[in-house]
């Protein structure tokens, strides 16, 4: 009977990889890799030659249809694996798992690494419970409702997979909605030059906002909303004392403060603020 295995792959030291894994790409006759030429590193590494094709999110229903129909007919053992970590987290996988379930073809997980959980292990947070949302939205109107949701939500923590290239917006993005946050930030864990910054949102902003080495590596950002300042404990500010206040928390000049509050307060006017 053909079987489907779901196989996790290192996030990026080859060496954490088990016995298993390396038996299961070895044995099979064909590994799905989301990009062949990332796969045939961690391949050529062990001198494994199983055959490879491509299953990635722009041919993901041809190829799984395809894929299915070859293991009804014949007795094939198919490796998923996906650039790195777990497949189907974010990655391509979906499809074909779903499939292979529906024309009873056996779906067997080879667990590994995976970048949620390793980030989380070394956040130093309370990770007793947590939300994983994949990427941050793009779009302004959905991060503001995510934002939302998160503050007002039964959960705390929160955890999200961001490109090098937008990691300080989105850093800055929090800073401006939700100061009080604490925050992990981890990019090319397990590499040589990996990264874990952990503390309050502000101060992971200003850390990284002019280092041009934070615009290197995928990140997994871990942010905890827990501590949010109660509404009927803020104080009601001049719009001189409201300045310096924000200048302060936001460790800011004055121009970045009056953008803080033009952009958070529909009750204070640009003009005001300048005058």
């Amino acid at each position: 009977m053909s079987t489907l295995y779901v196989v996790a792959t290192p996030i990026g030291n080859l060496k954490d990889v088990s016995y298993r894994q390396l038996e299961v790409l070895e044995n099979c006759r064909l590994i799905l890799a989301e990009d062949t030429r990332h796969t045939i590193k961690l391949l050529n590494h062990y001198n494994i030659k199983t055959k490879m094709i491509s299953y990635h999110k722009f041919n993901e229903k041809e190829r799984t249809e395809q894929i299915i129909e070859r293991m009804q007919k014949e007795d094939l053992d198919v490796a998923l694996v996906s650039d790195a970590g777990t497949p189907c987290i974010s990655d391509p996988g979906y499809e074909i798992v779903k499939a292979a379930r529906e024309n009873g073809i056996v779906v067997t997980a080879v667990p590994g690494c995976s970048a949620v959980i390793t980030a989380l292990s070394v956040s130093g947070m309370d990770t007793s419970s947590f939300v994983f949302k994949g990427f941050f939205p793009r779009e302004n109107k959905k991060k503001d409702a995510l934002v939302q949701r998160m503050i007002q939500g039964d959960e705390h923590l929160y955890v999200f997979y961001e490109s090098p290239k937008r990691i300080v917006e989105l850093t800055e993005y929090f800073a401006s909605k939700i100061p009080w946050a604490n925050v992990c930030l981890c990019s090319d864990l397990t590499k040589l030059h990996e990264k874990i910054l952990a503390g309050n949102i502000l101060d992971i902003y200003h850390r990284i906002k002019d280092d041009p080495e934070s615009e290197l590596g995928e990140y997994t950002v871990i942010v905890d909303v827990s501590g949010k300042p109660k509404e009927e404990e803020e104080e009601s500010f001049s719009l001189e004392a409201l300045l310096v206040d924000t200048m302060i928390k936001n460790r800011c000049t004055l121009k970045e403060a009056i953008g803080i509050l033009t952009k958070n307060r529909e009750d204070v006017s640009k003009n005001d603020l300048y005058k």
